[in-house]
């Protein structure tokens, strides 16, 4: 009867193995794509060719590295598990958002970088709950506009980077509440200086002066400083549309007061017209470190099989002798 008892026991060690080294795919001593450190708890999946973030990061990861790979997009809950990291770095790929509560449980954060990617906006509350964060980089994208409050948060952060976007004025009070701000980077952004809602901006640059490095080299789109704007020179009030899409009101007129002969065809681009239909190309295929941890988990997993469906049969065979 010591058959079947071996075969029970060689069943489970295996099973336990495989499902060890499933979890641990994520590290190239399991073979996966990512270099781990178990001493220091990093983990470098850096410049992998990556769209997506590996699966199975170890809980216990300090620092994790994600920059220079093709990430497109992130799901909301990809970092969740993650509660133990104090540095992410996500720059030089190319997101375009971020999904809201994607950084919640990252609680003990304090070094976030996304610079050098596509993002043109980002989500209310998107760095709400990262209290700890001393340093946040979003140089080198294409921010538009930032949300009210976005830094309400943020009372520990020394560093902040928005310089290289597309920033034209910044809500009232977004940096009061940066206690502890040593260095806020503002250049090349076109601020819009005509408007009346550059005077914040203008006016805490001037309380700061001095105290904070990097931002009187903030100017407006006539290469005049930020901080020398006076309110007769922004007396407009300005109205920023929230999409890049919002037709003036003279064209919506025009075309309402026209006949159907006079408006003119316009030529449609073909990929605008794909756009606007909902077509999408597909995504890119697999890279080789990918396709390589996807043959090794099928053989893995055909292996895991064989070895049950054998280790079953021996069982079998012991009881019908029995």
């Amino acid at each position: 009867m010591m058959g079947p008892v071996l075969a029970a026991c060689l069943l489970i060690i295996l099973s336990t193995a495989w499902i060890s080294q499933a979890n641990g795919a994520t590290c190239k001593k399991d073979g996966g794509v990512c270099t781990c450190n178990d001493q220091t708890k990093n983990v470098d999946c850096s410049g992998k060719m990556l769209t997506a973030i590996p699966s199975n990061i170890p809980t216990d990861t300090d620092n994790l590295k994600l920059n220079y790979n093709k990430l497109r997009e992130l799901e909301p809950t990809a970092f969740h598990n993650l509660k133990e990291l104090t540095y992410l770095n996500l720059d030089t790929n190319q997101l375009q958002t971020l999904p809201a509560g994607v950084f919640d449980e990252l609680k003990n954060l304090e070094n976030l970088r996304i610079q050098q990617n596509q993002l043109k906006s980002l989500p209310s509350g998107i760095f709400d709950k990262l209290t700890k964060i001393t340093n946040l980089d979003l140089n080198d994208n294409k921010l538009e506009r930032l949300p009210n409050g976005v830094f309400d948060k943020l009372t520990q952060l020394g560093t902040l980077y928005l310089n290289n976007n597309q920033l034209r004025r910044v809500p009232e009070g977004a940096f009061d509440k940066l206690q502890n701000i040593k260095d806020l980077r503002l250049d090349t952004n076109p601020w819009d200086c005509s408007c009346n809602d550059i005077l914040y901006l203008s006016k805490w640059i001037r309380e700061k002066e001095g105290k904070v490095n990097g931002i009187e080299s903030a100017t407006c789109v006539n290469k005049k400083a930020v901080l020398e704007i006076t309110e007769e020179e922004a007396a407009e009030d300005c109205v920023y549309p929230n999409t890049t899409t919002a037709i003036p009101t003279t064209i919506i007129t025009t075309l309402a007061s026209s006949n159907d002969d006079d408006i003119p065809e316009l030529p449609v681009p073909q990929e605008n017209f794909q756009k606007f239909l909902g077509y999408q190309e597909p995504d890119h295929l697999p890279t080789q470190p990918q396709c390589l941890m996807s043959i090794s988990g099928y053989l893995g997993l055909m292996m895991f099989f064989v070895l049950i469906s054998a280790a079953i049969l021996y069982v079998i065979h012991f009881l019908k002798k029995a």
